[in-house]
């Protein structure tokens, strides 16, 4: 069944950065939102704006049809999607749930199987493009599941989205995710040591971007995140600690697979001594402060 405005409930758990814009285009296209998140504050402007409070992942499960989350890290997916309180041993029959939180592909394969067995839909499907694509109903949706039940929620995506990819079975989605942080990641690298060079060199930076963000070099992080290196702007559209947790990811997998990333290793080594300096709730075009010290 296609979901539409009139038959859809929709749960949101996770208002963080990108969450909170999410559960927000959602509201303007007519749906009804209920939130949950572990700091109901952060629900504040949502629930303003006509989202309904859930107490719990329980409650929302009581509620809503479609259930979606964007969490932190795998260890809050997991308390979120299991246990006697979590969105499986909760959710009717039916209902879809996806999972947009950047995770283990293996998770996403077991919350598919574990929903299966009570006749629940499940699929992953993380985003990419940061708070500006959240806030603009723009994201990157990269999905894995069951391609019938991709088909029945891409409405919803719609609300979130302009590029929406389905990817084969579950843990595709979680696995594409991979291959966009791996290029992010490496990336962020070559737009802040260019910026340092640009400075350290005696140029003008705003200059030097003028000039290579239309070439061969240009790129999403280089037009979007190089300007906020210049300007010292460290505020997070997404999070140091977060682009380590995905790294982190991305080299376990690729150590199954028994595969080198050798450019995300080196990401991620810059990544952990600056979130040891104290900066793992900076954006990620803080790894410029690396060349800046």
């Amino acid at each position: 069944m296609l979901i539409t405005n009139e038959n859809t409930v929709i749960g949101f758990i996770g208002t963080g950065v990108m969450g909170k814009s999410m559960a927000f285009n959602l509201l303007k296209k007519g749906y009804q939102v209920f939130v949950y998140t572990r700091t109901k504050a952060k629900a504040n402007e949502l629930l303003e704006k006509g989202a309904k409070w859930a107490d719990s992942p329980k409650e929302v499960a009581q509620q809503a049809n479609v259930i979606i989350t964007i969490v932190g890290f795998p260890s809050d997916v997991e308390e979120t999607y299991f246990g006697d309180n979590g969105l499986i041993a909760n959710a009717k029959p039916g209902t879809y749930l996806i999972d947009m939180t950047t995770s283990k592909p293996g998770l996403a394969v077991k919350i598919h199987e574990e929903a299966k067995k009570r006749g629940i839909r499940a699929l992953d499907a993380p985003v990419s493009g940061g708070d500006i694509g959240a806030r603009e109903g723009r994201l990157s949706i990269m999905v894995g599941g069951d391609e019938e039940d991709f088909q029945a929620v891409i409405p919803v995506f719609e609300a979130l989205g302009t590029n929406i990819v389905y990817h084969g079975k579950a843990g595709s989605g979680q696995h594409t995710k991979m291959c966009n942080q791996i290029v992010v990641a490496t990336q962020m690298i070559g737009v802040a040591e260019a910026m340092a060079y640009a400075v350290k060199s005696g140029l003008d930076p705003e200059k030097v971007l003028k000039s290579i963000t239309t070439g061969a070099a240009a790129s999403w992080s280089l037009s979007n995140l190089a300007p906020k290196m210049i300007k010292g702007d460290f505020k997070p559209g997404f999070y140091i600690k977060h682009i380590i947790k995905d790294m982190d990811i991305a080299l376990e997998e690729a150590e199954s697979m028994g595969m080198e990333i050798p450019g995300v290793a080196l990401a991620s080594s810059i990544y952990k001594k600056l979130a040891d300096q104290g900066e793992e709730n900076s954006g990620t075009q803080a790894i410029f402060k690396y060349w800046d010290n």
